[in-house]
This record gives C-alpha cells, structure tokens and sequence, in this order.
C-alpha cells in the first residue's frame, strides 16, 4: 500500500460542490491500495503513518507524529499512486489493485484508523474529487509497504 503524506494547516475533499471531509492542522494522505495487497499491508501502513516524525517540537526538530499533536488526519483514496510511468507518455494502471479491492482496502484502512486515531475525515472511493489543501512547510512524503511478492508455482 502506498501512502503519500502531506502536513497540512488545512485540507478538504468536495464531492458534487459538498464538502464530505475536511481537516485543519494534520496530515492529508492520499491512500492507494496495490495489486496483491492485504489487511497486512494496510495494517503496516497505518501503523508507519500514525509513528511517522514530521511534526516540530519546542526545538524545531521533526520529532512528533500526528498521535503526539492530536492532528487530523484526511485519508483520500488515490489509485493513481501505482501507476506505471516507465515506459511511453501515458500511464498504466496495471499495479493498482482491481477497483473491489481496492475499495475494500480503503474502508478497512479508515475504519482501523478511526479504532486508533480520534480525528478522521475521508474522501469518497470512486468519486470525481476536488482536494484542496494548504501544504505546511511544504511537507510530503512517500510511505510504502511493498506487497508480498507472488511465489512461481
């Protein structure tokens, strides 16, 4: 699974001109799941994101995570994080997963992130989004956890 970070002093998802998630000071993310990915990529993925540093202490230093300031958290699904864009100028979708799994990753990762993380918001699978969001420092971050790789029978 893959998850690109982004703190933020504001974020929200617009569906259909409503505004179906939105947070101020914490990290946007866009979610995508990959082909072969399970609950235990997901697990591992939210697990990294709630730790990982990107958050100033006193000193200045990146040293707190989203659980240590109680930031928001906006999680916005984004298949086109898999793509492949090593060959041609156009992109192929081959390594996300198919559109059922990947809807099903994304709501299990929500609903293990709302068990662990107090504010959540979302995107809408499936939907056409406008994502607004204003990029604290600027601040990004790839998060990956590789899917197992297929055994040759």
């Amino acid at each position: 699974m893959i998850g690109l970070i982004q703190r933020v002093s504001h974020a929200s998802v617009v569906v259909d001109a409503v505004t179906v998630g939105a947070i101020d000071a914490g990290l946007m993310v866009l979610v995508c799941a990959e082909r072969g990915d399970t609950e235990k990529q997901a697990d591992a993925l939210l697990t990294k994101l709630l730790a990982y540093r990107v958050f100033s202490d006193a000193a200045g230093k990146m040293n707190l995570s989203v659980s240590d300031v109680a930031g928001g958290l906006l999680l916005v699904p984004q298949f086109t994080l898999a793509a492949d864009t090593n060959s041609g100028t156009r992109p192929s979708f081959t390594p996300a997963a198919t559109p059922e799994d990947g809807r099903r990753l994304f709501s299990y990762f929500v609903a293990q992130a709302a068990h662990r993380h107090a504010r959540i918001a979302t995107g809408l699978f499936g939907a056409d989004m406008k994502v607004t969001l204003t990029n604290d420092g600027p601040v990004t971050f790839w998060l990956q956890i590789k899917p197992p790789v297929a055994k040759l029978a």
